[in-house]
């Protein structure tokens, strides 16, 4: 009697390996779709974000060359401003609440700073409230500027 006993469960537990032979493949095949919409959606996400952090690099860079070119502080952020949203929108970036401000000299050889500040909406299915992004982009002062105002002989 002995002998039999661990016969008998050797052949119960071949028979229940034989009846599982293949649920692992089908709950492969039933979850496989599922991961690969995750990671496309997860591939989406991220490509916006990279995308919508390299234009609002772009922005800042204009906005700080634009501001360089002005004569007085009141002109230089009054152009990196309006350079900043002119790039945003150009380049299709949904932004609320776009903030800039300006730092330095606008004397030959002197360093501006622009920092841009913008909520970007990555759209209602991605990220519903949005992310606030920042960049900070400095230009310099061109060394051989003329000072001369024009009309001003």
């Amino acid at each position: 009697m002995t002998g039999r006993a661990p016969k008998a469960m050797t052949v119960r537990l071949r028979r229940w390996w034989a009846a599982e032979r293949g649920s692992v493949t089908a709950e492969a095949v039933l979850v496989t779709p599922l991961l690969v919409m995750l990671l496309v959606f997860l591939a989406v996400v991220v490509h916006r974000g990279v995308d919508a952090r390299l234009r609002l690099d772009d922005a800042a860079h204009q906005a700080a060359r634009a501001a360089t070119l002005q004569r007085s502080a009141t002109a230089a952020i009054k152009a990196a401003r309006d350079t900043a949203s002119a790039a945003l929108a150009q380049a299709g970036l949904v932004c609320r609440g776009v903030t800039t401000t300006m730092s330095g000299s606008l004397v030959p050889a002197g360093a501006v700073t622009v920092h841009v500040r913008c909520t970007v909406d990555f759209g209602q299915a991605l990220l519903p409230g949005g992310k606030t992004l920042e960049s900070t982009a400095s230009e310099v002062v061109d060394t051989y500027r003329s000072w001369h105002q024009p009309g001003g002989g």
